[in-house]
């Protein structure tokens, strides 16, 4: 119920237990007062009446006595919690008593004539003046008073003696009655008024309360998840992996975390009011006020740039900028992220695919550049078996086989930089290997050159070819002496090291495991920094003109790969370079490749498909010669007929790796292996990528030469003894 509503029960029972405590109140002072007036008109009964005046003391006493005796059951009632009837009882109680006492005294001394009515005066005054008494309840109180006093004085008569003095006295009586209930009841409603004023400011100071302590816990939970919010917040802006860095709209820094601190190296005193674009790069300049304006605009910018660090050096960061306000102040939060490794491995990833399309390039050259020798070593070759040849022209043709075995060679280098080369694996010492090379490159170092060789891997064993390993360290030496033309160090060193994917200086494609480690270094005029990314490409040569075909290394980065390993170099000019080799180590060993067989001739029908007419007329003149009945097709598909017709009748089927339709070599030969699973097949292939079929085919790599031919098809057609 509100605390407005006048008939809400909780405000009637407020305002009625509140007059009853001040009924309760004024009750107990007016009968002490009561008592003590008593006792004090003895002295008016003493000159008034001295005859009566013991018995008038006597009188005055025991109402005293009752009075406080009244009182004394008062605060027995509180204790027992106030209840208006009982309390109203006593008060009628002590009323009767004080009235017929005075009543008492004034039969006794003059009847209607005796001016001690006043008494009566003063005990109506006390009762309707002090006590606030319900309307009701006072005006039977003061009709009390009144009969208590009228009646015993009519009932003795005698007021005809002196009836103007009592009509004066009841007059002013009642007067004094009158005026009391007219004072009770305006007073009562005052004080009804202000008890249920004060209810309503209780009601209200309870619910003030209420919402004060409400208000007060709500305040000390706000504040705690403000206290948390910020713990929280310093706790990410201090213990954030990424740099956050707070600027204003001009770039002074206000802010930054320790994160930040550690990507640049300088201390947070040093960045406190520095402007970021101190550590820009000069060249970023005009970019970083266009990234400014765009982020002051409202734009949130994610970029890369990069910045100077307090050493000098340069970090990567990848960098997300927006706009904060703070107090109607524009702010500018970035957050920023080191990606200095990140842009490493990239760099390195992407040059490792750029090798890799390179040797795929190399490879499918070396396949076209091998049909072409093939040909023209073949026919050489057969045009030297002419026992009748002029020797001018024999001259010429021995001249043509040389050029083009020099041709051989560089395919050869292709091959091994296009990791298409194909070797046998043995197991061998990498120390042993080392020492080899650099016993057979012993007269290629001028004795201005001082070599010095540490050995720490004598029990690391290897799994390759040593030879193409020799041509790796014969490569980087001689390419350290050229380096050194007036003289200097060269340093081979050899160990075992632990490499994983966290050795960035490798490569992102590392394989975690032991390594075998060559080291090459020399004190040479060393490499440009723009040309090391380009060292290990074909045809890329820092030598003057005429003295590089460029290949060397190329071979080198081809052959390490081959063998499963990684190379690595660290060059500054005029500072020298290194040459670092990784090759993984073994533990088993394995066995040397298979001799050839004898070339024998022989009398079968050969089938011979390649889409090279010049290698297809090789073939047929190489074999007729020898006796073979030789059937040669450019096309696969009708090829495969001619099989499919008589496979009985083919003894053997040579055929080019790399063949349009029928899915390639490969699916021209499961063709024919469908048709006849026993059918003897010749693959020749431009490189040997192809590995050793294990479907029942022998690999020849091209170039081919009629000896190596006419042993790779006796061997094939000769059953094993």
């Amino acid at each position: 119920m509100s605390a407005g509503n006048p008939d809400s029960p909780e405000r009637r029972d407020y305002i009625d237990g509140r007059l009853l405590r001040l009924v309760y109140y004024w009750a107990n002072v007016v009968y002490v007062i009561g008592a003590f007036l008593f006792l004090v008109f003895a002295v008016v009964d003493y000159f008034m009446s001295p005859a009566n005046f013991r018995f008038f003391l006597l009188l005055r006493c025991l109402v005293a006595a009752a009075l406080l005796f009244i009182c004394f059951l008062h605060r027995v009632i509180n204790g027992k919690r106030i209840k208006k009837g009982a309390l109203y009882f006593l008060i009628m109680t002590a009323i009767i008593l004080e009235a017929g006492v005075m009543e008492i005294t004034i039969l006794r001394l003059g009847g209607a004539a005796s001016p001690y009515y006043a008494g009566l005066i003063l005990v109506v005054m006390s009762v309707l003046g002090l006590l606030p008494l319900d309307f009701p309840f006072a005006m039977i109180s003061a009709a009390t008073v009144y009969l208590i006093y009228i009646v015993p004085l009519v009932v003795r008569g005698g007021l005809d003696k002196n009836l103007p003095l009592f009509i004066n006295n009841n007059t002013l009586l009642i007067s004094a009655i009158m005026l009391g209930l007219v004072w009770r009841f305006c007073n009562q409603r005052r004080i009804v008024e202000v008890l249920g004023l004060q209810y309503d400011l209780d009601v209200e100071k309870r619910r003030l309360e209420t919402y004060s302590t409400g208000l007060e816990r709500l305040v000390e939970e706000r504040t705690r998840e403000m206290n948390k919010s910020g713990l929280m917040l310093r706790s990410l802006f201090r213990g954030a992996q990424d740099g956050i860095l707070i600027t204003d709209k001009s770039g002074n820094i206000l802010k930054v975390n320790q994160a930040l601190c550690d990507i640049y190296g300088f201390s947070r005193d040093s960045l406190a009011g520095a402007n970021i674009a101190l550590l820009e790069t000069h060249d970023n300049d005009a970019l970083f006020r266009q990234r400014m304006e765009r982020v002051l605009k409202g734009e949130t910018l994610l970029y890369e740039t990069r910045h100077y660090r307090k050493d000098g050096g340069m970090v990567s960061l990848e960098i997300s900028s927006k706009v904060i306000e703070v107090e109607g102040e524009k702010l500018i939060q970035s957050f920023c992220r080191d990606v200095t490794e990140k842009k490493k491995m990239q760099a390195q990833l992407v040059h490792s695919q750029k090798m890799e399309s390179i040797g795929q390039l190399a490879g499918g050259i070396s396949h076209d550049f091998n049909n072409i020798l093939t040909s023209i070593l073949g026919f050489s070759e057969l045009i030297l078996f002419n026992k009748d040849l002029d020797d001018s022209v024999a001259a010429k043709v021995r001249a043509i086989e040389k050029v083009s075995r020099q041709a051989v060679h560089m395919v050869s280098k292709l091959l091994s930089f296009a990791r298409k080369d194909h070797f046998e694996p043995v197991r061998f010492g990498i120390d042993r290997a080392v020492d080899d090379a650099l016993e057979m490159a012993s007269g290629l170092i001028p004795a201005k050159i001082t070599l010095s060789r540490q050995r720490g891997a004598p029990h690391a064993f290897v799994e390759g070819d040593p030879g193409m390993m020799g041509q790796v360290l014969m490569n980087l030496i001689i390419n350290a002496r050229d380096a050194m033309p007036d003289g200097g160090t060269l340093a081979v060193k050899t160990s075992v090291v632990e490499l994983g994917p966290s050795n960035l200086d490798i490569g992102v494609d590392v394989a975690r495991g032991s390594y075998a480690n060559i080291h090459v270094g020399d004190t040479g005029i060393g490499i440009p920094e723009n040309d090391i990314p380009h060292i290990f490409e074909p045809f890329f040569t820092t030598k003057g003109k005429g003295k590089g075909t460029g290949l060397g290394l190329a071979m080198v980065y081809g052959i390490v790969k081959e063998h499963g390993g990684y190379i690595t170099v660290e060059s500054k000019p005029g500072a020298g370079s290194v040459f670092n080799v990784y090759v993984p180590l073994c533990a088993e060993q394995s066995g040397p490749a298979k001799s050839a067989g004898p070339e024998v001739p022989g009398g079968e029908t050969i089938l011979a498909i390649d889409r090279e007419s010049t290698v297809l007329e090789f073939m047929k003149e190489t074999l007729s010669g020898r006796g073979f009945n030789v059937i040669a097709v450019r096309d696969p598909v009708r090829g495969l007929e001619l099989y499919r017709s008589n496979p009985g009748g083919i003894n053997l089927v040579i055929t080019d790796m790399v063949m349009p339709a029928t899915d390639g070599g490969p699916g021209l030969i499961s063709d024919i292996k469908t048709i006849n699973p026993r059918a003897r097949v010749i693959a020749m292939a431009g490189n040997n990528n192809h590995g050793e079929a294990g479907g029942g085919y022998t690999i020849l790599e091209k170039p081919v030469t009629p000896g190596r031919l006419l042993a790779a098809v006796r061997k094939v057609l000769d059953p094993p003894v």
